[in-house]
């Protein structure tokens, strides 16, 4: 792999991935861009001592551009994009209107300064940082993931991997998470393969809640919770869905969404950067088969979410496990599973498709 690191026209950050057989990456980005964002707004939720970012430019985001007009394709004659190059491999660069944006962050914490008045320690905001990148999968417009080669799939991995490891050095950053949305059901406004980083300067209440309860589980049993459910669910084996030696794919006991499938490495590592050698070159063929299993279940391009699990940067390393959590909002074909009060208001799924049906049909979807 072979990285160039440039510069876009406003001073965002540009990278790119490529095979080393690629040609060099010398072109400029030529635009005349309006200055990037001051920066977005931390609010600290009292009730469930999580953070809200609040980031009102962001009103203004492209939305739904035609594939003439899509910012993530390569630059042609008389049409610059984010993109400067004519052509790429993978490509990895500051979001334009990030939910997280400005100067280097400093770590939030409940202390934040709160909005004088009456009640000391309430209403607590503050200008915040972090940083949001885009990744963009391929040049080819209509392309997917699962289209793609497990050399070009690698070389995504390769990209997130990297970004893992640049991000969690920036002082502050608490928090690195690499996702995908596709589809218009899932809120998908850019059509063009691609995902996103989010670096946050907190660690998310996802996160919180699953360290608590990994560290409740070693005080009692002195064992890691992530390593017993992983072997549990490889010795029930009903829920497997497919497996090869580095990685383990399987629905989890206690699914909440229809269609869902947990991937696991074998061996316990905290984040994406301390993946081995043979892990990194096993994903591809597991991932790309995952995803075309999601492809068959309802004969269409299955809009899904995709989102890589990492312990923080500078706290529960030895409790919490990497991996990555794919599932779709479908329920069945031309049925959305919507969220509605009891999952939206009180994070209490109800779940219409028995976890091992799920199994036992995306086992029956192999290529």
């Amino acid at each position: 792999m072979r990285t160039t690191k440039t510069r876009l026209a406003d001073g965002r950050e540009l990278v790119y991935y490529d095979h080393d057989d690629s040609p060099p990456r010398t072109a400029r980005d030529r635009r005349e861009l309006p200055p990037r964002p001051a920066g977005s707004d931390l609010r600290h939720d009292p009730f469930l001592d999580a953070w809200v970012m609040v980031a009102a430019y962001r009103q203004e985001r492209t939305f739904f551009p035609s594939p003439e007009e899509c910012p993530l394709c390569p630059s042609g004659e008389g049409r610059p994009t984010e993109i400067p190059e004519s052509d790429y491999d993978v490509v990895v660069f500051e979001n334009r209107f990030p939910a997280l944006a400005g100067d280097e962050p400093t770590r939030v914490g409940a202390d934040a300064p709160a909005a004088p008045g009456a009640f000391p320690g309430l209403l607590a905001s503050r200008h915040s940082a972090g940083r949001c990148e885009v990744v963009c999968y391929s040049p080819r417009h209509e392309a997917s993931l699962v289209e793609l080669s497990s050399d070009d799939v690698g070389l995504v991995l390769a990209a997130w991997v990297d970004r893992t490891a640049r991000l969690s050095e920036i002082p502050g950053v608490e928090q690195v998470f690499c996702f995908e949305n596709r589809g218009s059901e899932v809120g998908v406004t850019l059509q063009h393969p691609h995902g996103q980083i989010y670096a946050y300067p907190f660690v998310t209440p996802r996160t919180s809640r699953a360290l608590q309860a990994a560290t409740a589980y070693h005080r009692r049993t002195g064992r890691n919770l992530y390593d017993d459910v992983l072997a549990a669910e490889r010795v029930a084996g009903e829920r497997v869905v497919a497996e090869n030696g580095s990685w383990t794919a399987f629905v989890p006991h206690a699914a909440r969404w229809p269609y869902e499938v947990h991937l696991y490495p074998n061996r316990r590592v905290a984040d994406l950067a301390a993946l081995g050698a043979r892990e990194r070159d096993d994903f591809a063929p597991i991932y790309r088969d995952l995803l075309a299993r999601f492809d068959r279940l309802f004969g269409l391009r299955t809009p899904y979410m995709s989102a890589w699990h990492q312990a923080p940067v500078r706290e529960g390393r030895d409790a919490l496990a990497l991996h990555l959590e794919l599932f779709t909002v479908m329920r069945s074909a031309g049925r959305l599973k919507y969220l509605a009060s009891s999952e939206s208001a009180m994070d209490a799924f109800a779940n219409d498709v028995v976890p091992e049906a799920a199994a036992e049909k995306l086992r029956a979807l192999a290529p």
